[in-house]
């Protein structure tokens, strides 16, 4: 069960994962191959850890770490929109994140 922000609880829906993966690669250079197998390893992460309940933070937090690595363009559009970026000072901050991330990234490379 996901706990969502409210408290609400309702059944996992890998579908929403999926059209939030969607968006965020919209029209950038991500197959939908690497998209659905971003979210088939989210799937897996959550069903090995066991747990009956996670909240819907974790599962975002998950999706933008997988969207950091496919795609830094659709990192940024997921969590301006997950964050709910109210200013571009916001958005500017979340951009020197990503920038810490980024040797790390082009060293996998």
């Amino acid at each position: 069960m996901v706990v969502k922000k409210d408290r609400r609880r309702e059944k996992f829906d890998r579908s929403k994962v999926l059209n939030g993966v969607l968006r965020a690669c919209q029209k950038r250079p991500v197959s939908y191959e690497q998209m659905e197998q971003a979210v088939t390893q989210i799937e897996h992460t959550l069903r090995y850890r066991g747990e009956s309940e996670i909240s819907g933070q974790e599962i975002g937090e998950m999706v933008m770490e997988t969207l950091r690595d496919l795609d830094e363009v659709a990192y940024v559009r997921f969590a301006s929109v997950y964050k709910e970026f109210k200013d571009v000072s916001r958005f500017a901050e979340e951009l020197r994140v990503l920038e810490k991330f980024r040797p790390t990234l082009e060293q996998a490379e």
